[in-house]
């Protein structure tokens, strides 16, 4: 793309090349290589267009291969393995020149009444309007970020921030695109006993669970779990990866 800098619809909006073939259109320079989140959204967002209406993100299990080149585009083809009564599972393979960099297997479901249980409580961090805006560049498009104060001290990089999308998010798929966008930022950076320095890692794999849908525009991380403003509990990750 060019012209003005994309956000995270333009991210988010794949061409559709076959039924189950698609593009990614955001092409841009970057000296780090692709941001995985981006990939990862772009897969989960790639295999919502082949499932009926109605069904949304339940889980996602990715793994990142090889280094993805921003300045190209992102083939995205999609594997129907299974359509069911109320659950669909997909599995997205993400190649560039001929190398798979990303792979996915993703599981959707029909919105269903259940209990509803929070195992862990949002910790106690300053309101998003009373955090200073991240300066730091993130390689994130339309994102704002705002870190409170970090639960270890002389913390260097943050393990807890407020997120939110300067964009609309048309639905409940979108936005469990964005939170998938917004994954590979933060994660794995909470304190680990015996571990002083906290910073950056190289992604190797990501799990995420998609709770039942509380749309939001600002999440924040903590001890790698994403919270509505409200504290309600929205999404679990597993992420591993390795020290830069």
């Amino acid at each position: 793309m060019s012209g003005a800098t994309p956000g995270l619809v333009d991210v988010l909006s794949l061409e559709r090349i076959e039924a189950d073939l698609f593009r990614s259109r955001v092409v841009y320079a970057d000296p780090f290589g692709l941001y995985g989140g981006h990939v990862a959204a772009q897969a989960l967002r790639a295999a919502a267009h082949t499932v009926e209406p109605g069904r949304h993100p339940h889980s996602l299990h990715g793994y990142f291969l090889s280094r993805g080149d921003p300045s190209r585009g992102v083939l995205l083809m999609v594997n129907r393995d299974r359509d069911g009564r109320t659950y669909s599972n997909r599995r997205v393979i993400a190649v560039q020149n001929g190398v798979v960099i990303f792979n996915m297997a993703a599981s959707f479901h029909v919105s269903e009444d259940g209990p509803d249980y929070q195992a862990h409580p949002m910790p106690a961090v300053a309101a998003p309007e009373d955090a200073p805006e991240l300066s730091a560049r993130t390689r994130m498009l339309g994102i704002e970020i705002r870190a409170p104060a970090q639960p270890a001290a002389r913390q260097e990089w943050p393990s807890r921030v407020w997120m939110r999308t300067r964009e609309h998010l048309a639905d409940e798929t979108m936005h469990a695109c964005a939170l998938t966008y917004i994954c590979d930022m933060f994660t794995g950076l909470a304190s680990v006993p015996g571990i002083e320095q906290v910073g950056p890692v190289t992604s190797i794999d990501h799990a995420v669970w998609f709770p039942p849908a509380r749309p939001a525009r600002r999440v924040t991380l903590a001890r790698d779990r994403y919270f509505h403003v409200s504290c309600n509990h929205i999404r679990v990750v597993a992420a591993c990866g390795s020290p830069q």
